[in-house]
């Protein structure tokens, strides 16, 4: 008869061994690629390294399949609950077997009941063919994986950090949560391996071209944070959830506010009066903001279009801006795109939007046409126009054609459409206006006199659409003055935290996607 200290030693032996993971030679390979063991990575990500895990013992009776190769836990984060599913790569490559999906699964359902948020570590190489009859057609399968995410998507935050690869199906993990970060050098994601693109349409082509880090962080923006090592990515991880409340139902806690520091030149000072003279976006973003809270996404993808997320007066801001710098910040179908994820994600967890606008419009030519700038620049507006969270619209420069409806223009209810002195509205500029209206009368003048009516008609044009005399108008609400935009934020976010509207009179739009 087994005594109960034997007993004992069994149990915490059993427990020991189911926590080590796979072989020592998997640890000795990721170790040589950079990559911690997973217990590892909790360890940083949770506070204080503590949580609580479900069904340790699960396929305990199987040999060389500790926990089924992942782990699902919950445990706190900045001192809120949130719960994790953690695939281990040690253990068959971290693949998926039936009780891998259903540990998935319940640990979803757990997130969905506490209403928490939940993170995916991810760093699998796809399905157990041997398992694929348990683990992948029926109602308890993978594909049940997807389907909780889609239904939880909007009710709690879903986060992914891409350690290693998420082959095939389980590519879609990444994609159906609200961010990804992608570990560069080691993340990957795919349908299909370039070895298995090579065979069946003879395409040659490295892991990184098909699906690396880099690459979807800067071409295809399936990748939102492009990180450096895995401590990176969990720092990343943590600081990006600060934004964000437990659920739908609740707002995020509030921070004490950080004053902006004191930069040599005043946001008058940056600003360039040319309309066309590129300046840096970002100066201005830094000066109205509380000191180093700017988080942004999709930071290498569309740059043309700076999205991200901080904090103004120690509330949760999203900030969606045209950046002058690259390609003079017109709008393509990409950052159109980027912008519609980014406002859809904001608004779904109660997180009012910025629009700092200086925008020639959409960009356009027949590649742009036949990628679907259409398409997805309605994406951009039905997006923007549905978002029920406090919305501001400040006209920096430039804001014109369809590129003003895109940046919260004053006819899609913005709380507020404010501009700088050096703000300009209209259908095109001064410059592209008078060549649509004169050109056949400039084309019939002497050469001699074209310059000094050109001139003269840009001049007419300019005083047409004053920003003065647009206030005058009221087409925009005011005018504010550069150096006290920070301030009239402020008060004005403060007075919006109230603001309450639902659309209740249909199931929900026919989007254009």
């Amino acid at each position: 008869m087994i005594d109960q200290k034997q007993q004992s030693n069994t149990f915490e032996k059993r427990v020991e061994t189911i926590k080590q993971g796979g072989a020592p030679k998997y640890h000795e390979q990721n170790k040589a690629k950079g990559k911690l063991f997973v217990r590892d990575r909790l360890a940083l990500l949770f506070d204080n390294g503590e949580y609580v895990e479900d069904a340790l013992f699960a396929n305990c009776e199987e040999t060389g399949l500790p926990a089924d190769g992942v782990i699902t836990a919950t445990g706190k984060i900045h001192g809120r609950t949130a719960c994790v599913m953690a695939n281990d790569s040690t253990v068959k490559a971290g693949s998926w077997g039936a009780r891998t999906v259903e540990k998935i699964l319940r640990i979803q359902e757990t997130a969905e009941k506490l209403r928490v948020p939940l993170f995916y570590l991810v760093d699998s190489a796809g399905a157990r063919i041997t398992d694929q009859v348990e683990m992948f057609p029926g109602r308890r399968g993978a594909g049940r994986i997807f389907y909780n995410q889609v239904k939880l998507s909007g009710k709690v935050p879903q986060v992914c950090l891409l350690f290693g690869p998420s082959a095939a199906g389980g590519a879609y993990i990444p994609a159906f949560c609200d961010v990804v970060m992608m570990v560069e050098g080691n993340a990957s994601m795919y349908l299909g391996s370039p070895r298995m693109a090579e065979m069946v349409i003879g395409e040659k082509v490295t892991l990184e071209e098909m699906g690396g880090a880099r690459m979807h962080c800067s071409i295809s923006g399936c990748g939102d944070v492009l990180c450096k090592t895995e401590e990176d990515a969990i720092t990343q991880a943590r600081q990006y959830i600060s934004y964000f409340p437990n659920n739908y139902l609740e707002k995020t806690p509030l921070v004490t506010p950080q004053e902006p520091k004191q930069f040599e030149k005043t946001l008058e000072q940056i600003i360039p009066e040319n309309q066309n003279a590129p300046f840096n976006m970002k100066d201005l973003i830094n000066r109205v903001i509380d000191e180093g809270s700017f988080y942004e996404v999709k930071k290498l993808f569309a740059q043309e279009l700076i999205t991200g997320l901080a904090r103004i007066d120690g509330k949760p801001v999203g900030i969606i801006a045209n950046q002058p710098r690259m390609k003079g910040g017109v709008l393509f179908h990409d950052s159109a795109d980027k912008a519609a994820k980014f406002i859809n994600l904001c608004d779904a967890y109660h997180i009012p939007l910025l629009f700092l606008a200086d925008v020639p419009g959409f960009m356009i030519g027949t590649k742009v046409e036949r990628a679907g700038i259409i398409r997805h620049g309605a994406k951009m507006i039905s997006a923007m126009s549905e978002a029920t969270v406090p919305k501001i619209s400040i006209v920096v420069r430039k804001a014109y054609g369809a590129g003003l409806y895109a940046m919260a223009g004053p006819a899609f209810e913005p709380d507020c459409c404010l501009a700088l002195p050096t703000a300009s509205i209209a259908v095109m500029g001064p410059e592209a206006a008078v060549n649509a209206v004169y050109a056949n009368k400039i084309a019939a003048l002497p050469e001699e006199e074209r310059d000094s009516f050109i001139a003269e008609k840009r001049e007419e044009y300019k005083k047409d659409i004053d920003i003065y005399h647009l206030a005058s108008e009221m087409v925009i609400d005011g005018i504010v003055h550069p150096n006290n935009l920070r301030e009239e934020l402020k008060g004005r976010f403060e007075m919006y935290m109230s603001k309450y509207q639902v659309f209740t009179d249909r199931k929900h739009p026919v989007y254009p996607v």
